[in-house]
């Protein structure tokens, strides 16, 4: 998806069959993005996983479908469909998909 005008709305439907989970396989697809947030969607097969990184802005992480191990700051959390994580700014974090998952990130631009 190309830059948005945050000015203007917008609807991103069909989700699930836009972005299937993919045998052995992290994909991704970037919803919305404008001055004021960025949103991406995740789709994780069962053991994929984004080793540890951090994130300048803040992120909330919420997971859709599946579960997941899902570690912050050097604890570990369990995450079923429906949970929902805040990191703040460049707090260290990493997950792993237990099941084939899909998750949404939002990250929040400052000064947007």
């Amino acid at each position: 998806m190309a830059r948005t005008s945050g000015e203007e709305s917008l609807v991103v439907a069909g989700l699930t069959e836009a972005l299937p989970v993919t045998d052995a396989a992290t994909t991704s697809r970037t919803l919305v993005d404008n001055e004021h947030v960025r949103v991406v969607a995740f789709a994780f097969d069962a053991g994929e996983q984004l080793t540890e990184h951090t994130a300048a802005p803040p992120v909330v992480v919420q997971l859709l479908t599946g579960s997941m191990r899902f570690e912050v700051a050097g604890e570990t959390h369990h995450l079923a469909a429906g949970d929902c994580v805040y990191l703040a700014p460049r707090e260290p974090h990493s997950l792993e998909a237990l099941e084939p998952s899909l998750m949404s990130l939002v990250m929040a631009r400052q000064g947007g």
